[in-house]
């Protein structure tokens, strides 16, 4: 993936971006995880949810790596789906993976929520 590290980009987007990246990547390998499992897991509501939010943090992702002007306003809405991600998963609480996945969207949730306080 190319990186667009210049001065411009604050430790605040740096962390941002991989926290993103990382949920994105945490979210496509728990929705293998419950495809491979089925049964409870294969919950479609949950299923889209985890979806949207790895969507999510692939375009905040590509806000932050662009310096688009609206990256704030995109990680706030990132952060209200990691959110939703999480407490979807949490409701798995006895399954190793689920609290994964739910810890990886909090943590991005909390880094995109610092971004808004960024200047345009």
């Amino acid at each position: 993936m190319m990186m667009m590290m210049n001065e411009s980009m604050t430790s605040q987007m740096q962390t941002a971006m991989n926290t993103c990246m990382e949920c994105h990547k945490m979210c496509m390998e728990t929705m293998a995880y419950c495809m491979s499992k089925g049964g409870k897991h294969m919950d479609m509501t949950m299923m889209s949810i985890m979806r949207d939010c790895s969507e999510m943090c692939m375009m905040c992702t590509n806000m932050i790596m662009s310096g688009s002007e609206l990256m704030g306003r995109t990680c706030m809405l990132c952060a209200e789906m990691c959110d939703r991600c999480a407490t979807a998963c949490e409701k798995m609480s006895d399954d190793r993976k689920m609290m994964e996945c739910a810890a990886a969207c909090r943590k991005c949730a909390e880094s995109c929520r610092s971004m808004q306080m960024m200047p345009v």
